[in-house]
């Protein structure tokens, strides 16, 4: 298994509101990839709760069934999707960490 670690920070100009909206998309885009994307086999986006002292915004904590599935995963069209009208327009910094882990 592989696990697909993503931390995003939001475009400052943002409102709060704004931003209480990106994140609410971004959540339900992602998480609503399980089940469409081949080898996916968990999504959580964690979008509440985050403390003074962090310095991103927003957490993907994805599982996928292998770095194949992670490739797969990163080219699917549905996720392409998310990430081009969700993700990126309104994102400033993106930090990636993907890592093997037993099952």
């Amino acid at each position: 298994m592989v696990k697909h670690i993503i931390l995003w920070t939001l475009n400052p100009d943002l409102t709060d509101d704004e931003k209480a909206a990106v994140k609410a998309g971004i959540k339900a885009g992602l998480e609503g990839l399980v089940g469409k994307v081949p080898g996916l086999i968990n999504v959580k986006v964690h979008i509440d709760g985050r403390l003074d002292t962090s310095n991103a915004d927003v957490m993907l904590d994805s599982t996928l069934e292998s770095e194949e599935a992670l490739k797969g995963y990163a080219r699917h069209p549905e996720h392409v999707a998310v990430a081009n009208t969700k993700v990126r327009p309104y994102t400033v910094q993106r930090s990636c960490l993907d890592f093997k882990v037993e099952a």
